[in-house]
């Protein structure tokens, strides 16, 4: 590979992530906002999106902010969240 495009990545990791970073407690307090409004969906939905919630969570924690986003990100799908 060549060696520009392996810097490009890096960089782009190192600063994306503090982004992502930030954005997932933002996501995680629009989720528990709905959630206790007690939303209008499935309860399968329901399952799903707390289960999405609490890996989510955990994904955060782990540094796996990317991640995070991406699977709270269908959490807010199912909640209808923009």
């Amino acid at each position: 590979m060549n060696k520009r495009f392996l810097g490009a990545v890096a960089i782009s990791v190192l600063l994306g992530t503090p982004v992502f970073a930030g954005q997932c407690p933002a996501d995680m307090s629009k989720i528990d906002e709905v959630l206790a409004a007690g939303p209008q969906i499935s309860d399968e939905d329901l399952a799903m999106v707390k289960e999405l919630r609490a890996q989510g969570e955990e994904q955060h924690s782990g540094g796996q902010h990317a991640e995070s986003v991406e699977t709270l990100a269908k959490a807010k799908a199912l909640l209808g969240i923009e």
